[in-house]
């Protein structure tokens, strides 16, 4: 999923340069999305672990 986000930030960057500001400012949103999801995904499956050792 931190791929996909990594990909939606390039996609964000190079429409930016281009020019195409509604599009660089969705696929920036879709790639902040997905790193939040990515990141209490993370925690969660962190702390489920955590969890089943002890």
């Amino acid at each position: 999923m931190l791929h996909y986000a990594v990909v939606f930030f390039v996609i964000a960057l190079i429409a930016a340069v281009f020019g195409f500001g509604g599009i660089a400012a969705s696929a920036a949103g879709i790639a902040k999305i997905l790193f939040f999801v990515f990141v209490i995904l993370a925690v969660a499956s962190f702390l489920f672990g955590l969890i089943r050792k002890g």
